[in-house]
């Protein structure tokens, strides 16, 4: 049987990590909490309440290397990355058990996500399945060094899992924007690494094109208000990111991020 560890980022998570750990308990045998230190909600209290989790406050080094931290401290090779904002849900556990009986034929396994923004699962707009990988043997695959949405690396096989992960992601448009001007600051930062550039024109090219894609092309129209308004806010993001960079192109930014 093989065994699981989980790792699990956490800041100001009282709202979610309750349901986060709950639905790994039975299926991972390891499971990894990394608060924080700059937390200031009940989030460590929580976690406190279930003592099969272990877990560690730890200074900010960024997505990709504090996630790298937890899986080089985790007990087992197979871990599966899990945020605190994500479930597993009962038919994934269940997925889990079988895959966990057998023998793995990749180093690295996805799982269909499906997102619940402003109180209904979106299931247009190019959001589902959104496949993201999130098993995966920690000898074979590493995080990359991206700023924002840090992926995994590897030169192995890649299989798939069936079952989905819930992503509880915006419940109001409230915490849609406390999160953006932090996201978009990080996206300009990468692309501005990156050597990218940008003018006025690609930013509304850019963002208007993402709306028609989102909206139309990808149907979002049949997520009814939502779609509108996932595919609105996602052109907003877009346009506001490019604007971040043509900024920094320009020399001038605040590097301090929200």
């Amino acid at each position: 049987m093989i065994k699981l560890s989980s790792i699990v980022l956490a800041k100001n998570e009282e709202a979610n990590i309750r349901r986060c750990i709950e639905s790994q308990l039975g299926v991972i045998d390891d499971i990894n909490i990394l608060i924080d230190a700059s937390t200031t909600d009940s989030t460590e209290d929580i976690v406190k309440e279930y003592p099969e989790v272990s877990y560690t406050v730890i200074e900010w080094q960024g997505y990709a290397k504090t996630k790298q931290t937890g899986v080089n401290s985790a007990a087992n090779d197979w871990i599966f990355w899990i945020d605190a904002d994500e479930a597993i849900t009962p038919e994934l556990r269940e997925e889990l058990l079988v895959w966990k009986a057998g023998t793995p034929r990749h180093v690295i396994y996805s799982v269909p996500r499906r997102a619940w923004f402003l109180g209904k699962w979106i299931r247009h707009c190019g959001w589902w399945p959104g496949r993201v990988p999130r098993l995966f043997n920690r000898q074979e695959v590493k995080f990359n060094n991206n700023m924002v949405h840090e992926g995994l690396e590897h030169n192995g096989t890649e299989g798939e899992l069936k079952q989905p992960l819930d992503h509880f992601t915006d419940p109001s448009s409230e915490h849609y924007y406390s999160k953006f001007n932090h996201y978009t600051s990080l996206a300009a930062d990468q692309l501005f690494k990156e050597g990218k550039r940008a003018g006025i024109f690609s930013a509304y090219i850019r963002a208007l094109s993402v709306f028609l894609k989102m909206y139309f092309l990808k149907t979002g129209f049949l997520d009814g208000a939502r779609g509108f308004i996932l595919s609105f806010y996602s052109m907003n993001y877009v346009f506001t990111k490019y604007v971040k960079l043509l900024e920094r192109n320009e020399g001038r930014h605040n590097s301090q991020h929200g």
